[in-house]
C-alpha cells in the first residue's frame, strides 16, 4: 500500500492513543533538554503553548526549548513558560560542518551571550536561511572567556570518541552525553554502549527525548512537514522519518521505564543549574546614547531641540502656541524623561533629520502623531492646536512596552535612509526585525498535496479551492467544481494536516522597516542573521518578541505615495514654475473638495478604493477634518461597530445627534456623537473615570477581544461608571457595542490625520496639476491602486472640471527613461493658471527593458539624433533582448514607421552586417501596418497600456447587436432600472465585512462602474465571477445619495472575444 494511504490509519491511531497515567506518587522528576518547537522550522510540529500545556500535565521540573542554531521562537517560549509555571532552559541545537552535533544549554546571563554571539557567527557564514560553524568557530567563542553555557553532546549511530573529546576540551564538566532512546530495536545495545562510552570520557550521560511534538498524535504532521522540508514525497521519504512517534514529551512513568534513575535525576541537576537565568529578566538591552552632545544630557537635548522645533513651528511660522499644547508638552517631556525614553526620540529625529537633508519625503504616522514632541521635533505633521491629542494612546507609563513611532520615507529612496541607519551604528549595533512568514491555506495545500505526490495540475487546482475569491462557497463544492472526490481518503487526509499545518511558521523574514539598534553589540542580546536582501541583516526576533522583550524599533517605513508628491513636485518646479512643498499647497480649496465630492480620486492617497469612492459622494467632504473622517470611517472598526450608518445619518440632517453630558459633547461633537476613532474611546472612558493608563488598556483589551480576550471586565466597570454620572442604559449599551467594533481593525484619530494631511496634498495637485500628478503617479510605479492604464485613461479622460491630458507614446526620439512632460505654459498668476502640458511616456513603460538600456538609448540621443534603427543600436548599444522590446512596444516607430517595418528593421541589422567590404546592403521594404486590434493587444504586452482604441472600443458593434450597454450609458438610466453591460474586470474584492459579498470593477472604453455580486451569485457563478477578463452582467442599476452601482443578477464570462489579450486584474488585495 502506498506511503500516503497509509496515512488515515495513523491518524486514528493517534486519535485512540490514551496518555499515559500522569501521577506524582513515586514517578520520578524530569527535565527535558532537547526540544525542538515549531520554529526550528519544519522540524518540530508543535507551538510552544501546546509543548509547556504538555510539560505541565507530565508534571516536569522544566522544559528547554533548542530550536535548531535559532532563538526566534524563543519570546514565545518564555511566554508559554510564564503562562504555566514550567522553567523554560533557553538552548540551541547545532551541528558542526564535520557533522559534530550537540546541544547548548545556557546557565547565566554570560552563557546567554555566548549563544547568541554563536549562532550569530554560524548564520552570518551562510546565506539566509542556513548556518556554518566550525571548530574552530566555537573556539575562537571560548578564547578569552569561559563557557557558562552546558553543552549535550548527541552521538550519532556510532558514536565518535572523538568528537566527546573534543566537547570536554571547550566545555570540560559542563559536557554532558545525551542519551535518546526511543523505543526502537537497539535500544538495550544503545544504551549499554553510551554508558560504557561515558565512563570512558568521564563525561556524564543523561535522559534526553529528541522532542519533536507535543504529543504523539502529531506524528503525521511531523513526518509530512520532513517531507516538504527535503522536498521529497512522503513515498520518497524514507530514511528522512522517524521510526516511530516517540519524540514526544513523554509521561514520566514511561520515562522511568524506559531510562536508568542516575540518567533522569541528571537531567533536572542540570535544570537547577540553569534556573537562575531569567530570559525576560535578566536580558538588558540599552538604547544608543551617542547623539548627545559633550555638555548635555540625553534629557536636556531633548529639550533643547523640541524648544527648537517649537519656535520653527510656531513662532517662525507667526502663530501662537496654545496654553495647553504648551503644558502637554512639558507634561511629555517629564515622561519621557521618567521612561528614559529620550536616547529613542532622538535617535527617531537623527533619522528624519537624515532623510530631510537629503531631500527625502518623509512623515511619521499612527500613534505618534498623539504626540506634541513628535510635531516639535518635526517628526510628525499633526498640528496639536488643531487636532485632539491624547499622549496616552502613544506613551503610557503603565503599559510597560516601548513607544511605537513609525515614520514613512520615499519608497524608492527609503534604502538610502536604511544605509545611513547601518553606517551611523555600525552592522554590530544595528539591523532589522525579523517577521514570522506563516503557512496560509493556498501554502499549506501546495505543500502537503506536493508531499503526498499529487502532480502539479491538480495541486494547482487544489490551492485554487482556498483563494480568497471562494468567498461563503463550501470547501466541499469547491473541491467538487474542481474535479476532487470529496470521499477519496487521501483528499480528506491532505486537507486535514493542510488545517493542521495552517498557522505554522515557514521561515523568518525581515520586517518592513522596524530597525532595532542598541547600545552595545546587538548579537549579545539576539542573534543576527543574513537577510535575503544584499547589505541587509535581521535579528530573529519579530515586533511582538520585542515589545515583550521591552525593546524599541524604529520602523522606517516605504510608502509610494510620498514618491508621487516628490516627483509631481520636482516637474511643477520644472515644467510650470511653481515651487510647492507639502507644507505650503494652498489649503481648504473649495474645488479640491468639489473633485472629492464627486469621487474623481483614481491615483490619489487612501481615498482611491471603491469603498471610499462609494463613500465620497455620501459624506462630501469639504473641510480638513471631513478628510480625517473619511480616511477612518470606511475601515472593519466603524463598519462592524455600526458608527457609519449614524454618521452619514446625522451629516445629511437626517437625524440630530444627543449627549448625555457636556463633557461626553466636547468628545463626541466633531463626529456628531458617534466613537469613530480610538482616542474618544479613550477619551470616553476617562470621562467616566478611568485613569489615562486604565484607558490604555481598554484599547489593548479592545484589540485583544477579536482574537479571544475579555471585554467582560471593562463592560462591567464602564457600566458602573457611566451609570454613576446618571447616562441612559440605552446610551452606555450603545457605546459599548461600538467599543467592541474596534476589535476589528479601527484608526487613531492621529493616524487617520496623518493620512488626511497626503490624501488632501494628492487630491489638490490630482485637481490643479493633473498632467504632473498623472506623469509622478506613473514614475512612481509599482505603487498604488491602479494599474498604469487605469491611470493614463483616467487622464485623458478628466471629469468634471478637472482638464483632460495629451498622452504621447514611447518613442526613442523623443522619450527620457522616465515619463515627462511636454509643452503647456506655466502658471502666470494666481488668476492664470496657464496651460497643462502633455505626458510623454518614458521607457521605463517598456517591458523586458534594462533601466540601463533606457538611459543609455537617452545619452547616445543626446549627442545627436538617431538616423536609423541600426545606427540607434550601435551608438545605444542595445542587445538583441532591447531591440525587441522597443520594436515591441512601439518605439521605433518615428524612425521606421509601423511596428511591421520596425520588427524587418531590427532583424535585418544581423542580415545587413556586410560579410566582406564592398557587399551591397538590403533594400528597405514597404510593409503594411499591423490591424488596430493587433496594435492593441503589442501595446498591453509590451507598455502595459494603449493609446490606440480601448479593447471594448473595438467590441463595441458585437456589443451593440447583442443589446449591450456601454458604462456611460448607465447614468442617464433611472434607479432601478435593468441593465446588460459587459466591461474588462479590473479589481475584485471581497471585503471581510461584507459577509460574502464579493465587489467588481468594470472598465470600458469610457469610464468604470462597481459592481456588487451578492454571496448566493458568487457561489452560483463563482467560475465566470473569479475567471473572467471580459465580464457581461446582468442587473439592476442603483443610484443612492450619488453613488452609483449595479447589482448582479447574473454573470457569464465573454473572454474568448479578447482572444489573446491579457489584461490582469488586481484581485483581493
Amino acid at each position: 500500500m502506498p506511503r500516503a494511504w497509509r496515512v488515515a490509519q495513523r491518524l486514528q491511531q493517534a486519535a485512540n492513543d490514551d496518555v499515559h497515567g500522569l501521577s506524582d506518587d513515586g514517578l520520578p522528576a524530569y527535565a527535558e533538554l532537547h526540544c525542538l518547537s515549531d520554529f526550528s522550522f519544519l522540524r518540530g510540529a508543535s507551538d510552544a503553548t501546546s509543548l509547556f500545556e504538555r510539560a505541565k500535565a507530565c508534571g516536569y521540573a522544566a522544559l528547554a526549548i533548542t530550536d535548531e542554531c535559532s532563538l526566534a521562537g524563543i519570546v514565545r517560549a518564555w511566554e508559554g513558560a510564564d503562562a504555566t509555571g514550567v522553567q523554560l532552559i533557553v538552548g540551541s541545537e547545532f551541528a558542526l560542518v564535520d557533522g559534530t552535533r550537540f546541544v547548548l544549554l545556557v546557565e547565566t546571563r554570560t552563557g546567554y551571550t555566548q549563544l547568541c554571539a554563536l549562532i550569530t557567527t554560524a548564520r552570518r557564514a551562510a546565506t539566509k536561511g542556513h548556518y556554518a560553524l566550525t571548530r574552530a568557530d566555537v573556539q575562537a567563542q571560548f578564547r578569552d572567556a569561559a563557557p557558562e553555557l552546558f553543552a549535550l553532546w548527541l552521538p550519532g549511530q556510532t558514536p565518535q570518541e572523538e568528537e566527546g573529546r573534543w566537547l570536554q576540551e571547550v566545555f570540560g564538566k559542563r559536557a554532558y552525553l545525551a542519551v535518546e532512546l526511543l523505543r526502537e530495536c537497539d535500544d538495550t545495545v544503545r544504551l549499554d554502549t553510551l554508558l560504557a562510552l561515558s565512563r570512558r570520557l568521564g563525561m556524564t550521560p543523561l535522559a534526553s527525548g529528541d522532542v519533536h511534538m507535543a504529543t504523539r498524535r502529531e506524528r503525521v504532521l511531523q513526518d509530512t512537514m520532513t517531507a516538504i522540508r527535503h522536498t521529497v514525497t512522503l513515498a520518497e521519504a524514507g530514511a528522512h522519518l522517524f521510526r516511530n512517534g516517540e519524540r514526544h514529551l513523554r509521561s514520566r512513568r514511561a520515562l522511568g521505564n524506559i531510562y536508568p534513575e542516575a540518567l533522569l535525576r541528571a537531567t533536572v541537576e542540570v535544570a537547577q543549574r540553569c534556573s537562575g537565568f531569567d530570559l525576560r529578566r535578566d536580558v538588558k538591552y540599552d538604547y544608543p546614547a551617542e547623539l548627545v552632545p559633550p555638555g548635555h544630557t540625553a534629557t536636556s537635548y531633548l529639550r533643547e531641540l523640541t524648544e527648537a522645533g517649537m519656535r520653527t513651528r510656531w513662532d517662525e511660522r507667526g502663530l501662537v502656541m496654545s496654553a495647553k499644547v504648551r503644558d502637554d508638552i512639558e507634561k511629555e517631556l517629564a515622561l519621557i524623561e521618567e521612561l528614559k525614553y529620550e536616547a529613542f526620540f532622538l535617535t527617531v529625529h537623527d533619522v528624519v533629520a537624515f532623510a530631510r537633508s537629503q531631500g527625502i519625503l518623509c512623515q511619521g504616522r499612527g500613534s505618534s502623531a498623539n504626540s506634541a514632541v513628535c510635531y516639535a521635533l518635526g517628526i510628525t505633521a499633526v498640528d496639536p492646536d488643531e487636532n485632539r491629542l491624547l499622549i496616552s494612546r502613544f506613551l503610557s507609563k503603565a503599559r510597560n512596552e516601548p513607544p511605537d513611532i513609525d515614520v514613512d520615507f520615499e519608497h524608492e529612496r527609503r534604502e538610502e535612509v536604511i544605509q545611513y541607519v547601518y553606517g551611523k551604528y555600525g552592522r554590530h549595533r544595528a539591523a532589522l526585525a525579523a517577521t514570522v512568514i506563516s503557512y496560509r491555506g493556498k501554502s499549506a495545500v501546495r505543500d502537503v498535496a506536493k508531499a503526498f505526490g499529487l502532480p502539479p495540475d491538480q495541486i494547482s487546482l487544489l490551492a485554487n479551492c482556498f483563494g480568497w475569491g471562494n468567498g461563503d462557497t463550501p470547501m466541499e463544492q469547491r473541491l467538487e467544481e474542481a474535479g476532487f472526490d470529496t470521499a477519496n481518503p487521501l483528499i480528506v487526509n491532505i486537507l486535514a494536516l493542510t488545517f493542521q499545518l495552517e498557522g505554522k511558521p515557514r521561515h523568518l523574514s525581515q520586517h518592513v522597516g522596524g530597525f532595532v539598534i542598541a547600545e552595545q553589540t546587538l548579537s549579545t542580546v539576539v542573534p543576527v542573521e543574513n537577510a535575503a536582501m544584499p547589505d541587509r541583516t535581521i535579528i530573529q526576533w519579530e515586533k511582538d518578541d520585542l515589545e515583550t522583550m521591552g525593546m524599541l524599533k524604529v520602523d522606517c517605513l516605504a510608502l509610494g505615495m510620498l514618491t508621487c508628491i516628490r516627483k509631481t513636485l520636482d516637474l511643477i518646479r520644472v515644467h510650470r514654475a511653481r515651487d510647492y512643498e507639502i507644507a505650503t499647497i494652498p489649503k481648504e480649496d473649495t474645488e479640491t473638495y468639489g473633485m472629492i465630492q464627486l469621487a474623481d480620486t483614481v491615483g490619489v492617497f487612501q481615498i482611491e478604493s471603491r469603498a471610499q469612492m462609494a463613500m465620497l459622494p455620501r459624506l462630501k467632504p469639504a473641510r480638513f477634518y471631513d478628510l480625517v473622517v473619511e480616511v477612518a470611517i470606511v475601515r472593519p472598526g466603524p463598519i462592524q461597530g455600526d458608527m457609519v450608518h449614524p454618521y452619514l445619518r446625522r451629516r445629511q440632517k437626517l437625524e440630530q445627534p444627543t449627549y448625555p453630558s457636556q463633557g461626553v459633547e466636547e468628545i463626541l461633537g466633531p463626529t456628531l456623537g458617534v466613537p469613530l476613532f480610538q482616542e474618544q474611546v479613550m477619551e470616553l472612558v476617562i470621562h467616566a473615570g478611568y485613569s489615562p493608563d486604565e484607558a490604555d488598556g481598554l484599547r489593548r483589551s479592545m484589540a485583544a477581544w477579536r482574537r479571544g480576550g475579555d471585554m467582560e471586565p471593562h463592560r462591567l466597570k464602564i457600566r458602573d461608571l457611566m451609570e454613576g454620572k446618571g447616562y441612559a442604559p440605552e446610551f452606555i449599551d450603545q457605546i459599548f457595542e461600538q467599543i467592541k467594533g474596534f476589535g476589528s481593525y479601527g484608526f487613531p484619530q492621529s493616524h487617520a490625520a496623518s493620512f488626511a494631511k497626503l490624501v488632501y496634498a494628492s487630491c489638490w495637485l490630482k485637481r490643479h496639476e493633473p498632467a504632473a500628478f498623472a506623469c509622478g503617479l506613473l514614475n512612481a510605479q509599482p505603487m498604488g491602486f491602479y494599474s498604469p492604464s487605469q491611470i493614463v485613461q483616467d487622464a485623458r479622460r478628466g471629469k468634471g472640471a478637472r482638464q483632460s491630458i495629451t498622452v504621447l507614446p514611447v518613442d526613442v526620439m523623443h522619450s527620457d527613461w522616465d515619463n515627462t512632460l511636454v509643452g503647456g505654459r506655466a502658471w502666470h498668476s494666481e488668476d492664470d493658471a496657464g496651460q497643462q502640458p502633455d505626458i510623454r511616456l518614458g521607457l521605463r513603460q517598456v517591458s523586458g527593458l534594462s533601466e540601463a538600456a533606457g538611459r543609455a538609448v537617452v545619452a547616445a540621443r543626446a549627442q545627436r539624433a538617431f538616423s536609423s534603427v541600426e545606427d540607434l543600436s550601435l551608438r545605444a548599444g542595445l542587445d538583441e533582448k532591447a531591440r525587441a522590446a522597443l520594436t515591441e512596444a512601439g518605439a521605433l516607430q518615428s524612425l521606421v514607421g509601423n511596428r511591421n517595418l520596425a520588427r524587418w528593421a531590427v532583424a535585418g541589422i544581423e542580415r545587413s552586417r556586410p560579410l566582406l567590404p564592398g557587399s551591397p546592403r538590403e533594400q528597405p521594404v514597404d510593409l503594411p501596418a499591423p490591424r488596430i486590434g493587433e496594435d492593441i493587444m503589442a501595446d498591453y504586452r509590451s507598455v502595459g497600456l494603449s493609446l490606440e482604441a480601448h479593447p471594448m472600443a473595438l467590441l463595441r458593434a458585437r456589443m451593440r447587436a447583442q443589446r449591450i450597454l456601454g458604462l456611460r450609458d448607465l447614468h442617464s438610466r433611472p434607479s432601478g432600472s435593468g441593465v446588460h453591460v459587459a466591461g474588462l474586470v479590473t479589481q475584485r474584492q471581497r471585503p471581510a465585512t461584507a459577509k460574502g459579498t464579493i465587489f467588481v470593477t468594470l472598465e470600458d472604453e469610457h469610464g468604470m462602474i462597481n459592481v456588487i455580486v451578492w454571496s448566493h451569485l458568487a457561489v452560483r457563478r463563482r467560475r465566470a465571477l473569479l475567471e473572467s477578463r471580459l465580464l457581461a452582467v446582468r442587473g439592476r442599476w442603483e443610484r443612492v445619495d450619488g453613488v452609483e452601482h449595479l447589482i448582479a443578477g447574473d454573470l457569464r464570462d465573454m473572454s474568448e472575444l479578447l482572444g489573446e489579450l491579457s489584461l490582469p486584474s488586481r484581485d483581493f488585495h
